[in-house]
Parts: C-alpha cells; sequence; structure tokens
C-alpha cells in the first residue's frame, strides 16, 4: 500500500507558473533573476499558508539553475535542480528560527555563511519564522545580513512584520503575500479534483475556499478532509457537515423567512441550528455575513467585492433583489452590536431569539407592523381597571370614592356624561378641538410607548409649543382621580427620575394642578427640564382626560430632598457638618 501523501504536499508548487495568487511576487522574482538584479536580503510576509516558504524555496531554485529556460523557470535538469529536487542540495539551507532563536544559533548561521558553493553561483539561507528571534539574536545577525558574502543571499519569512525591529526591515527587500482569493482556491482545487479524479461541484469547493479564509494550504487540508469523509464525490451537504459548519442554504433559508416575517419560522429554524451543535454567536456571525454579502450584490457596482463563484453567486443575485436597502443595514448594524454583547451575556439563546423577532419586524409588511405594535395596549390595561371591578363588562364611568360629584359645568363646554379610562379617550362633543393620544407607557402593566421615550433626557415640548396648543377640556376629576393614583405615580417615577421621584412626593393636588415646593434652583430646573414627560405619565397612569398644571415653588422652609447619588450624599454629610472633610483626609477615606 502506498504511503499517502497531504494534498498540500503532494501539489505544491515547484515553479513560479504554479505558485496560486501570488502573481505580483513571482513576476518581480523572475525580472529580478532574468535582469541579474538580486538583492542579498529578502523579507517575505503575509498570512499562513499562502506560499512564502514555497517562493523561497523556487527562488532558490532558480537562481542557482544552471540552464534556466525562458521567463526564469528552471529546467528541472541539471545537477543543481536534480540535487534540490532530491533533498541533497548544499547550497540552499533551510533555519527554523523558532526552535533555533538564540544568539549562539545565529553565529553557527554566520559561520557557515563564510563557505562558498559547491555547484551553483549562491548558497542560499531560507529563515523561516524570523520574528521568533530574540532581540539579541536579531543584533547579532544585523552586521551579516547588510554586508554578506557575494555568493550568500538571505531570504526570511514571517507572518508577523510588525515583530521585525525596524534595522532588519531596512536591510531587506520586502515582499507583501495576499491572501488567496476564493475564486482562485476554488480553481486551484478543482484542478487537483479533476487530477485525482474526484467530482467536486462549485458550492462544495466554494464553502471550503471562504472557510480556509484566504490560506491554501488550510483549504487543501480540508480538502484532503472532505475526500475522506464523502469519497470520489463531493457533495455539498456532507462537505458542511464534514467540516462542521453551517451550509449557505441555512443563512437563505434564515433570510426568506425573515422577509416573509414570520418570527416563528424563524425560531425554529435557529433550534434546528443548536440541535446540529452550532452556537448561537456562530450562527448570528455567519447571518450577519450573509446580510453583508446581500447588500454587496444588490448593487452591481460592488457585486465584485462578493468573492463566490458560478450558480452561488445568482442565489446571492436573486435573494438581494426582495431585500430592501433598510432591511439590509438595520439588520447588519443590530447583529454588529449582538456579536459584541453575546460572549458575556448569561442567556445566549434569548439574545439571538430577540434579535431575529427584531429582524422579522423591520421585514414586516405595513399591516403586520401595524397589528404587532397595537397589540401591547389590549394585554397591559387590566392592572390599570381594578378599581372599576363594579362593572367590568362596560366601559362605564369610572367609579367615584368622593361621593360629591360637581354640579355645575365647566367655563368649557363639558365633555360627555363621564370620561372613559380607554386608552384613545373619545374627544368631548363640544366643539373644541380633537384632544391629544395619551401616551401610554409599558412599566409595570401600562401598555403603549416605553417609560424611557416618555422620561428621555431629551424634553419633547417647548414652552412656545405648548402655548400654541389647542386647549382642551379639563376633567372634572382630576383631583380624585390623582389622590386615588398617586403612589403608583410616585413608584413608576422614582423608577427613572429618583431625585424628581422624592421632590413629587410632597406635591399638593387642587382641581387639575399641582404644586411641588423644592429646596433648591437645581431641582427646580431639573423638574422644569422634565415636566412635560411627567405630566403625561400621571395623565396615563391617573387616567386623567384634559390638560394638567404644575407649579414648582422654590421653598427654603422645605427639607432638602435625600440624596441618591453618592457625591450628593458625601456633599450632604459636608454641608451637616464641615469637620467631615476633615476626618476623610485624616483616616485617608477613598469614596467609591
Amino acid at each position: 500500500m502506498e504511503n499517502f501523501i497531504v494534498s498540500a504536499r503532494k501539489y505544491r508548487p515547484a515553479t513560479f507558473a504554479s505558485v496560486v495568487g501570488q502573481h505580483h511576487i513571482t513576476s518581480t522574482l523572475r525580472n529580478a533573476i532574468s535582469r541579474g538584479q538580486l538583492a542579498h536580503a529578502y523579507l517575505f510576509c503575509g498570512p499562513r499558508g499562502v506560499g512564502k516558504t514555497t517562493c523561497a524555496r523556487i527562488f532558490a531554485k532558480a537562481i542557482n539553475c544552471l540552464s534556466p529556460s525562458e521567463g526564469a523557470e528552471t529546467c528541472g535538469q541539471c545537477e543543481s535542480c536534480r540535487s534540490f529536487d532530491e533533498g541533497r542540495s548544499f547550497n540552499i539551507h533551510e533555519l527554523d528560527a523558532a526552535s533555533n532563536n538564540s544568539v549562539e544559533d545565529i553565529r553557527n548561521l554566520t559561520d557557515q555563511v563564510r563557505i562558498p558553493p559547491q555547484v551553483g553561483r549562491y548558497s542560499v539561507y531560507i529563515i523561516d519564522e524570523v520574528h521568533m528571534l530574540s532581540a539579541a539574536a536579531f543584533n547579532a545577525f544585523l552586521k551579516t545580513l547588510e554586508e554578506p558574502p557575494a555568493h550568500a543571499i538571505f531570504i526570511l519569512a514571517t507572518t508577523e512584520k510588525h515583530k521585525i525591529i525596524p534595522t532588519i526591515l531596512s536591510r531587506c527587500q520586502i515582499f507583501d503575500f495576499n491572501r488567496i482569493r476564493v475564486s482562485d482556491g476554488v480553481e486551484y482545487m478543482r484542478y487537483i479534483a479533476d487530477t485525482e479524479g474526484i467530482v467536486s461541484d462549485d458550492e462544495s469547493l466554494n464553502l471550503i475556499a471562504r472557510k480556509a479564509d484566504g490560506g491554501m494550504r488550510d483549504a487543501l487540508s480540508m480538502f484532503d478532509k472532505a475526500v475522506s469523509f464523502c469519497g470520489n464525490e463531493l457533495r455539498y451537504k456532507e462537505v458542511a457537515t464534514s467540516l462542521n459548519i453551517l451550509d449557505y442554504d441555512t443563512y437563505f433559508d434564515a433570510v426568506d423567512v425573515i422577509l416573509a416575517g414570520d418570527y416563528g419560522a424563524a425560531l425554529m429554524l435557529f433550534d434546528r441550528v443548536l440541535a446540529q451543535g452550532f452556537s448561537g454567536q456562530t450562527f448570528m456571525a455567519g447571518l450577519g455575513s450573509h446580510l453583508r454579502d446581500l447588500l454587496v450584490a444588490k448593487n452591481p457596482g460592488t457585486a465584485g467585492l462578493l468573492d463566490v463563484t458560478g450558480p452561488l453567486m445568482a442565489r446571492y443575485t436573486g435573494q438581494s433583489a426582495h431585500c430592501g436597502v433598510d432591511l439590509l443595514f438595520g439588520g447588519i448594524a443590530l447583529l454588529t452590536d449582538l456579536d459584541a454583547r453575546i460572549r458575556v451575556a448569561t442567556n445566549q439563546r434569548l439574545m439571538v431569539e430577540l434579535a431575529l423577532m427584531k429582524l422579522c419586524h423591520l421585514a414586516a409588511p405595513e399591516k403586520k407592523k401595524s397589528d404587532i405594535i397595537t397589540l401591547a395596549p389590549e394585554v397591559a390595561l387590566p392592572p390599570l381597571r381594578k378599581e372599576s371591578a363594579a362593572a367590568p363588562a362596560t366601559p362605564a364611568p369610572e367609579p367615584q370614592s368622593v361621593p360629591a360629584p360637581q354640579p355645575e359645568p365647566q367655563p368649557v363646554p363639558a365633555p360627555a356624561p363621564a370620561p372613559q379610562p380607554a386608552p384613545m379617550p373619545e374627544p368631548a362633543p363640544a366643539p373644541a378641538p380633537t384632544p391629544e393620544p395619551k401616551p401610554t407607557p409599558t412599566i409595570s402593566g401600562i401598555s403603549g410607548r416605553p417609560l424611557s421615550e416618555i422620561m428621555g433626557d431629551t424634553p419633547t415640548d417647548t414652552p412656545d409649543e405648548e402655548e400654541q396648543r389647542p386647549s382642551t377640556p379639563t376633567d372634572p376629576d382630576a383631583q380624585d382621580k390623582i389622590e386615588r393614583h398617586r403612589e403608583k405615580f410616585l413608584e413608576l417615577l422614582a423608577r427613572e427620575r429618583p431625585r424628581i421621584g422624592v421632590a413629587f412626593e410632597t406635591m399638593e393636588t387642587t382641581d387639575n394642578a399641582l404644586t411641588v415646593r423644592v429646596a433648591s434652583q437645581t431641582l427646580h430646573d431639573e423638574i422644569l427640564r422634565f415636566r412635560t414627560e411627567t405630566l403625561q405619565l400621571l395623565a396615563t397612569v391617573a387616567g386623567v382626560h384634559g390638560p394638567i398644571e404644575l407649579e414648582v415653588v422654590i421653598d427654603n422652609t422645605v427639607k432638602p430632598a435625600r440624596p441618591i447619588r453618592l457625591e450628593d450624599k458625601v456633599k450632604h454629610l459636608t454641608d451637616l457638618n464641615p469637620e467631615f472633610t476633615t476626618l476623610r483626609k485624616t483616616l485617608e477615606m477613598e469614596i467609591e
């Protein structure tokens, strides 16, 4: 039985023409040989498995060939070429700097450099992983590298150019190797498959080439693994299974269900992915890359950035035609943000499922979006109707805990017999303009707009805008409603803005007006800054239909609000007793 040789070794290029994906390097080296313009030191740098050491060996063989052919290719027949092919050449020396990185190893190399070649014109020294040399070894190598004997040529190879000291870089001609393009990798693997009598399809080879991430050696290793699993016919599904990667179909199917707005199908698809042993992070990263590819394929000018070939390119182009640019941009931004947070998440599955549902919402038709948005108020309103248990079946007027109703009508034409506590109250039949829709926070059973929007840092209205609003009827039962829902309002307000919540604990209500007394100008300004949002929250919680007025009064007799933040507590203690600062300095106390 013959010994098996892996494809990376068996099909390792032996000529400049057979090197894959590095035409700019091979052309320069061939021209240098043809013109006799050989430098004494070269540095080959680039990612792993892209041909650095291979090109160094071909170059070393070519400059010693006794009968080079046209284009500076080796003849393969002379004594120098035969000795190189048979592994007995004394002109080409390879040193692994990863295991020979000491000063003593470099001194042995410099001693060896003095010996001229027995056959051929040059002694070539290939030092692989040169960045592993110690600082002392680099310094010992400097003089020899700068002024070597005329017969000596050094070729240094590294994957980490930034680790090499500048004095070494300045003494070398530097060649930067590129990653192997997917199309080049596919073409070379197809050549190997045809040579070995293996049937393959473009999708299988594309999958391998993209998984290799620009490394030809990695691609050939995965090619051998896939052949071992599939036999003499590479089938796309089996190749994906053997390499333990998600296939293209998974992401194409995911985008199809997202475009349909079917979050249930999206969750089931993700469940199947987890059942196959893949993590949520892997799925999200792959889906983000797929959306990027769709965005690139959508524009003919950028389609060249999509490094795929054959029928796969047609699939990307076809699906991208059904995807809106807003969906693709929003999806990429969402998944990029998720990728940064999912690594530290305690429940990765929930985060991925939430992202899928958001994507389905982004892609859903407008009708479906409106249906989703209006679900929240119906579900969350019942906790606010506990006081109306006497008549739950009809939208009757809210029961009064204080028995004295107002006998006289308000100056403005009165509303209907009693206001309704529904999510969107009907305007009074009077000729007044239609009242504004009530905002509906979503904390603690209140539905609608999130409280973070109501209590946002940026005020939604300015005083001038408020003055221009049309007048609306006041609620005759506003004071009673506010008093009955006082605790609920203070609880919600304290969650979002504790300082304002503390100040409102002593609020006074009269009809549809509030009076809040504070001890400082700072708190006075802060309350006025968020005045509109605070009153909107109160109106929603208490079910008040009509405007609510707020007056903030600075009263020096009011006890200052208890400090909330750490720095406020320190200032409060210092104000109570100035010696607190001296005590802190004496005891070297740190406030953390």
